[in-house]
């Protein structure tokens, strides 16, 4: 597991797990349903990238995001699902 904290340690970190993985850029943009372009702007770290396309990418390459030292959100009442109570 990566510590991550800037969008160039991500970018980084999913260009190494890309390379472990054998696949080449396009082949991965094919896999996640994104543009090549986007594959090359994330592994350069660019900040302003989509974060729906950024996690389709992680879940193509079989990875998952989980955050941490966080406050933990309550089960009984999920973000989203708040009814003003």
């Amino acid at each position: 597991m990566s510590s991550i904290r800037t969008t160039k340690q991500l970018g980084d970190a999913l260009r190494a797990a890309r390379k472990q993985l054998g696949l080449t850029q396009p082949q991965l943009a094919l896999a996640a349903g994104v543009g090549v372009r986007f594959i090359v702007d994330l592994e350069a770290g660019k900040p302003t990238l989509r974060l729906e396309n950024v996690l389709r990418v992680i879940d193509a390459l079989g990875g998952e995001i989980q955050l941490m030292s966080l406050p933990l959100i309550p089960a009984a009442n999920p973000v989203g699902n708040d009814h003003g109570t």
